[in-house]
């Protein structure tokens, strides 16, 4: 029976030759994925045991360093619990911080064919490594994490096929919004990404696409394992792993092929990137109040060198808050190496610890009534990063960027390249 990436990966976690769509599998989840929430009171329950600490990962990301006595009493449950059942690999607030999917990726924790399970929603961001990863709620999370399964239903999936070559001034993040405008939800369906482009884009390009597909509610998003994959992952662990490829002949809901030349730099209209995108021609003129690059989709190293070479020699608008939230203080201190952090404080930038804070509304950037802001993270929903009466534009890093300096949102075509 011929199958797609995704049926592949789940019959392997079931010890199964074959899965099809509309079954309900039950499967081993390779990687368990903790975070600062897990903790929280009401959320958090106490463990007897565990299924197995060396499938548990703990990072703490999402408000750190801790910002009141409910957050810190949080992280003082989490460790409390890496020491009980001794979890060996944990991100606590320090040098090894950062958001947990970037972590994922930096640290090789979602292996090829594998896996991986978290409470975030952007957890498919590990898909860009040939990994099955979805976000779960507190109550499975609990489930996977005492007895080290779970089950799925398996869902048909939607091929992209990624054709051409993206212009120097058009990232990962408007080939996402190009597919969430014209394609719109796709609930119920998995996705994979595949074609002659693919070998062109970043790890971190594919990342972005990868996590962006939770807002329009893919249940499971998959790369192929390519040479730079294997690469990577070989460089960081030496556990294990088995890369999982679609086999010929294995059938689809839909194939469809995306120019990437044709692309240009897009920009979501407020409270939903779901068929309401528009080239950024459309959004120029309309001015902003806060500007934010970071977050799971757009927090990596690539996305800060883009906005420190449209910033450099230029000044942030005095009207103007732009927010940089590096994805890990890896790529922080990376940053900082480069210079790419002295030419954003430089032009006017806050440059934060890494967290989620900004981007989920929670600290470090929340929005007002009636301000407006255009973000390079993963979400616009109303009242996503504070008031519900605040206005949430999304664009690529580098359309970030050039609205900082504008004051309104703008084309960054007309600074990449010296042509501000």
């Amino acid at each position: 029976m011929a199958m797609t990436m995704v049926e592949k990966i789940l019959a392997r976690a079931a010890g199964r030759t074959a899965v099809k769509p509309g079954e309900i599998v039950n499967v081993a989840v390779d990687t368990t994925v903790l975070i600062d929430l897990n903790f929280y009171h009401g959320y958090w329950h106490e463990f007897k045991k565990i299924a197995d600490s060396e499938r548990v990962v703990v990072i703490f990301d999402h408000i750190v360093p801790p910002k009141d006595l409910q957050s810190a009493e949080a992280l003082k449950r989490g460790r409390n619990f890496i020491k009980r059942f001794g979890i060996d690999r944990v991100h606590d607030v320090g040098p090894r911080m950062g958001i947990s999917h970037q972590l994922i990726a930096d640290e090789a924790y979602a292996l090829p064919g594998s896996v991986l399970a978290c409470i975030d929603s952007h957890t498919c961001s590990a898909g860009a490594f040939n990994c099955l990863a979805r976000g779960m709620g507190n109550p499975e999370m609990v489930f996977i994490t005492a007895k080290g399964t779970t089950w799925f239903w398996v869902a048909e999936t939607i091929q992209y096929r990624l054709e051409g070559t993206l212009s120097p001034e058009v990232s990962a993040k408007d080939i996402f919004l190009r597919i969430a405008n014209e394609y719109g939800d796709h609930a119920n369906y998995n996705v994979e990404f595949v074609g002659s482009a693919i070998a062109q884009l970043s790890l971190n390009a594919r990342r972005t696409l990868a996590t962006m597909c939770s807002e329009i509610s893919v249940e499971f998003v998959v790369f192929e394992a390519d040479s730079k994959v294997v690469e990577h992952v070989r460089a960081r662990t030496a556990r294990p792993f088995e890369p999982q490829f679609a086999d010929a002949g294995a059938r689809y809901a839909n194939i469809r092929t995306i120019d990437l030349a044709a692309i240009e730099p897009m920009v979501a209209w407020p409270d939903s990137v779901v068929r309401n995108s528009r080239p950024v021609g459309e959004a120029r003129g309309v001015s902003i109040d806060q500007a934010f690059i970071g977050s799971c989709a757009n927090g990596t190293l690539d996305d800060l060198a883009v906005a420190a070479q449209i910033l450099k020699d230029r000044k942030v608008a005095s009207t103007v808050t732009l927010i940089v939230t590096p994805g890990s203080q890896a790529i922080y201190a990376e940053a900082v190496k480069r210079g790419y952090v002295e030419t954003l404080v430089a032009a006017g930038a806050v440059v934060t610890s890494s967290t989620c804070g900004a981007c989920a509304g929670l600290h470090m950037g929340v929005l007002a009534a009636g301000e407006r802001c255009i973000t390079a993270s993963t979400r616009n929903f109303r009242g996503r990063m504070g008031s519900p009466e605040a206005e949430i534009f999304m664009g690529s890093p580098a359309t970030v960027a050039a609205s900082a300096i504008r004051g309104e949102i703008a084309d960054p075509r007309q600074f990449i390249g010296g042509r501000g």
